[in-house]
C-alpha cells in the first residue's frame, strides 16, 4: 500500500469520525430503541393557535388547561391555554413576570392555580447561576413581580431544559441536558431569597434531556428527548420503561396528564400537541397503580416503583459519581464504535509515522 493512498484512507477515516461525532447527539437523544414501548404515534390534543407561541418549550397539564412558554429570546411570559372543547388551542390567559429573562426552557406544576418557570438555559454553560420563579397562571392576562431564586450547580455550569416539582413535597429538581448523559440536581428543599441556593446532584438520566414531570404520585419520573422517553423509579432513578416519542419538529415538553397518560409539545407556530400512544402498563406506573393489570405481571412488578419510599432518600454514592452517568445512558455499540474508530486511526497515524521515519533513514544511508 503507497503512502499516498494508505494517507488518504486516514482521512477519510477522519471524516468519518467527525461524522460520527456530529451526529452524536441525535443518536444520543433517543433516535427509537428496539426495546421502547409504543410506536412512536400520537392523537391531537389541540393546536396552539396563539400566534406568539412559536417556541413552546415545557408544558403542564392543569387540567381544565395546558401552560406553556417560549424558551429564549422572548420576554418573561407564561401562556394559558384551553386544553377541551370548542375553545381548545385559544389563549386565555398570559402572565407576564420579567422583561428580560435569560434564557427560559422549562415549567413544572406548582400548585392549584401556580406554575414554577425555570430561566435555567445556558448553552455556552458560562452562566453564574441559574433562575426560577412561581407565577399565577389561569384565565386573564397578569403582570407580576414574583420572588425570583438563584440556583447554583455544585460542579459547574451546565445547559439544561427540565424543571420537575415533586408532586409530595414541593421541591425543584433540574435536570441537565448533555451529550453523554444528563444529571438530576435537587434544589434544597426549602429555596432562600437571597441566594444562592446549591443544587445537589441526585443521579443519571438519559442524554439531551429536553423536558420531563414526576407521575402523579411521585413515584416515578419522566424525562424525554427528542426522539424517546424514559421512565424512571424515584427516587432510585432506576429503568422502569423506554416510549418512543412522535415525530416532532423539535420537541420540548412533556407533560403527565390526569390519568397518566404523556402529552408532548414542540416548537414551532401553530404546532400541534400531542397525546402519545403509552403502553396500558407505563400509564399505570405514572398514575402509581399499585400494579398494572397486564399479561406479564410478575416482570412489571419487578420494575415497579416502591411502595411510596422517601422521595428525598437519594443514593449518596450515585450522587457523588457523576461518572455513573455514562454507562447508564451512552449506548453501548456507540461508545463501542467509536472506540474502535479511534484505535483503527490511531494505529495508522503511528504507521504513517514509522514509515516517514524509515524513510528518512534511508535517505541518512544513501548520504553516507
Amino acid at each position: 500500500m503507497s503512502a499516498p493512498f494508505f494517507a488518504a484512507v486516514l482521512r477519510g477515516g477522519l471524516c468519518v469520525l467527525l461524522g460520527l461525532v456530529l451526529a452524536l447527539p441525535v443518536s444520543l437523544a433517543g433516535a427509537p430503541p428496539a426495546g421502547a414501548a409504543g410506536d412512536g404515534s400520537g392523537s391531537v390534543v389541540l393546536v396552539w393557535d396563539d400566534p406568539r407561541i412559536i417556541e413552546s418549550s415545557g408544558l403542564v397539564d392543569t387540567g381544565r388547561y395546558l401552560v406553556t412558554t417560549n424558551d429564549s429570546g422572548d420576554s418573561g411570559q407564561v401562556f394559558t391555554v384551553a386544553a377541551r372543547g370548542e375553545d381548545a388551542g385559544e389563549t386565555v390567559g398570559v402572565t407576564t413576570w420579567s422583561d428580560d429573562p435569560t434564557d427560559v426552557e422549562a415549567l413544572a406544576p406548582a400548585g392549584r392555580g401556580h406554575v414554577w418557570v425555570g430561566d435555567i438555559g445556558d448553552n455556552n454553560a458560562v452562566r453564574d447561576s441559574i433562575q426560577v420563579a412561581r407565577v399565577p397562571v389561569g384565565a386573564g392576562d397578569r403582570t407580576v413581580s414574583p420572588t425570583v431564586y438563584d440556583l447554583v450547580y455544585p460542579d459547574g455550569a451546565r445547559d439544561a431544559e427540565t424543571l420537575l416539582r415533586h408532586p409530595r413535597t414541593g421541591r425543584l429538581f433540574v435536570v441537565s441536558k448533555e451529550l453523554l448523559g444528563g444529571s438530576v440536581y435537587a434544589a434544597p428543599a426549602t429555596l432562600d431569597p437571597d441566594g444562592p441556593n446549591e443544587l445537589t446532584r441526585v443521579g443519571p438520566v438519559l442524554p439531551i434531556a429536553t423536558d420531563g414531570s414526576f407521575g402523579l404520585d411521585g413515584r416515578s419520573v419522566v424525562v424525554r428527548g427528542y426522539f424517546s422517553s424514559v421512565v424512571y423509579a424515584w427516587p432510585s432513578l432506576r429503568r422502569v420503561a423506554e416510549v418512543a416519542m412522535p415525530d416532532q419538529q423539535q420537541g420540548e415538553g412533556i407533560a403527565v396528564d390526569r390519568r397518566g397518560r404523556l402529552l408532548v409539545s414542540t416548537e414551532g407556530r401553530g404546532t400541534e400537541v400531542l397525546r402519545v400512544a403509552t403502553p396500558v402498563r407505563v400509564r399505570a406506573i405514572l398514575r402509581g397503580d399499585e400494579g398494572d393489570g397486564t399479561a406479564g405481571g410478575s416482570d412489571a412488578d419487578e420494575a415497579e416503583p416502591g411502595d411510596l419510599p422517601d422521595p428525598d432518600a437519594f443514593d449518596p454514592e450515585v450522587a457523588a459519581d457523576p461518572a455513573r452517568a455514562v454507562p447508564d445512558t451512552v449506548p453501548s455499540w456507540i461508545l463501542a464504535g467509536l472506540t474502535s474508530l479511534a484505535a483503527l486511526l490511531l494505529a495508522g497515524l503511528a504507521v504513517l509515522g514509522l514509515r516517514g521515519l524509515l524513510r528518512r533513514l534511508r535517505r541518512l544511508r544513501r548520504l553516507r
